[in-house]
């Protein structure tokens, strides 16, 4: 019964986010993670992008996402700087940041680095849908 009422909220949540056209970027530095949500949010009819070397700030200002996925640790950089400087700069404040990370202490990192939000890995396909509808569709 549980997994039919999944599939009904994904379906649910499929058709409202069919309706709207959005950029989502995706900052991380496996290959994988950046090929899985691409994947999958383009199915949900996002446009989407992807950073993997975590030069964010020059590519934001022409991409202007409407939500940022950003790894906390990737190589050589920190998530957590990349977030406060985003939170601190006018152009990109107000973009809605999800960190993603397997780290075990998550809340505190994005607390501190002021993201909006956190998605801990590995992650179901409700998790990162119900991110994204928190975000885009309320």
């Amino acid at each position: 019964m549980k997994n039919i009422n999944i599939i009904g909220r994904v379906q649910q949540q499929k058709t409202q986010l069919l309706q709207k056209k959005n950029t989502i970027v995706i900052v991380d530095d496996d290959p994988a993670i950046l090929e899985a949500m691409k994947m999958i949010l383009e199915l949900y009819n996002f446009d989407v992008e992807t950073i993997a070397d975590g030069v964010v700030m020059p590519r934001l200002a022409s991409l202007q996402p409407k939500l940022l996925f950003l790894d906390i640790c990737m190589s050589g950089v920190d998530g957590g700087d990349i977030c406060k400087s985003l939170k601190t700069t006018e152009a990109t404040k107000d973009i809605p940041v999800v960190m993603i990370s397997a780290s075990y202490n998550l809340r505190e990192v994005v607390q501190n680095a002021g993201a909006d939000d956190f998605l801990a890995k590995p992650f179901e396909l409700h998790d990162l849908l119900s991110k994204v509808n928190k975000y885009l569709l309320n």
